[in-house]
């Protein structure tokens, strides 16, 4: 298990509204538990252990892993803060993305394209219907969250756009 499967799972873990949980495997042990065991304290308390015998092989391996995390969520806050200026257009239904109207044809926007309100971005397949997907924005195509064929939920980011 790694360092970004553990985060993923204090995350989950966190939003859930689960007080304790305990996952165990051959060579790993993880307890996280939240603030809402009673003790007054809302912030998720977080709990990693390894067996003592790998522990002690892997000392010098684990600070390098402990630094990789904390330089990836220092990078992962910086790309986030560049991304709050950007508008986030999202998926207004589940279903089936498509950034093309037909196999044979190009696709709708790319990456730098500038858009305007009213704009087809993309087309979504629900129970065989196919919705076209307006921009209600106007802007500049900074960045394509999903790729084409891909299954999407409902309020899923679809597209970064730049408004200025």
């Amino acid at each position: 298990m790694d360092i970004k499967e553990i985060q993923s799972l204090i995350k989950f873990v966190a939003k859930s509204g689960a007080s304790e949980v305990k996952l165990e495997t051959d060579d790993i042990k993880i307890t996280i538990r939240t603030g809402s065991l009673g003790n007054g304290n809302s912030e998720p308390t977080y709990v990693h252990t390894m067996p003592m015998a790998q522990q002690a092989m892997s000392a010098p391996a684990q600070t390098e892993q402990q630094q990789a995390a904390i330089n990836s969520a220092a990078e992962a806050e910086k790309k986030k803060s560049e991304d709050e200026k950007y508008i986030t257009i999202k998926s207004p239904i589940i279903g089936t993305f498509y950034r093309k109207p037909s196999p044979d044809k190009p696709v709708f926007v790319e990456v730098g394209d500038t858009i305007g309100n009213g704009d087809v971005l993309c087309v979504i397949e629900a129970m065989k219907l196919f919705n076209d997907i307006e921009s209600e924005v106007s802007g500049t195509i900074v960045k394509i969250l999903v790729d084409d064929s891909s299954p999407v939920e409902f309020d899923q980011p679809l597209f970064l756009v730049d408004p200025s």
